[in-house]
C-alpha cells in the first residue's frame, strides 16, 4: 500500500535509482471522499526522481509517470491467494506506456498483465 510521499525504488535501467511519490492518475479526491488515496499493483503515479545515476536518461529532481510493479503490502488475487514482494518498486513509462529504460530489475507481479502493461511484463525476469 503506497501513498503520497512514499520513496520507492525504480526497478528499471532509466537512471534514477529512488522516487517519491506526489501524485497518483485516475482517482479523485473531491470533498467529503476519502483523500488518502493508496496505491496497488498496476496503478499509475506521478514521481519525482529523488536519487539518480550520473550518466543516466533521468536526473535527480524530474518529474516522470511511474507504475507500480511490487508492493510489500499483500495484493490479493481472485482466486484467494495473497502475494506480496520485499520491496515497493515501479518502472519509469512514457506517454504511451511503455518504459523508459530498456531492462526491468526483479520480478514484477502478473496484475500488470491485467492492466495492459505487456511490455513491462516482456522485459522482466520474472513474472510472479
Amino acid at each position: 500500500m503506497i501513498q503520497k510521499e512514499s520513496r520507492i525504488e525504480v526497478c528499471d535501467n532509466s537512471g534514477a535509482k529512488e522516487a517519491m511519490v506526489i501524485g497518483v492518475l485516475g482517482v479523485s479526491t473531491a470533498r467529503g471522499r476519502f483523500t488518502r488515496v493508496t496505491m496497488g499493483v498496476g496503478d499509475k503515479v506521478l514521481v519525482a526522481v529523488k536519487s539518480a545515476i550520473a550518466t543516466g536518461e533521468v536526473k535527480s529532481g524530474d518529474k516522470a509517470t511511474a507504475v507500480i510493479v511490487r508492493t510489500k503490502y499483500p495484493t490479493r488475487r481472485s482466486d484467494g491467494s495473497y502475494v506480496r514482494f520485499d520491496s515497493n518498486a515501479c518502472v519509469l513509462i512514457d506517454a504511451e506506456g511503455n518504459p523508459r529504460g530498456s531492462r526491468i530489475f526483479g520480478a514484477v507481479a502478473r496484475e500488470l498483465r491485467e492492466k495492459n502493461f505487456m511490455k513491462i511484463v516482456s522485459l522482466a525476469s520474472e513474472v510472479v
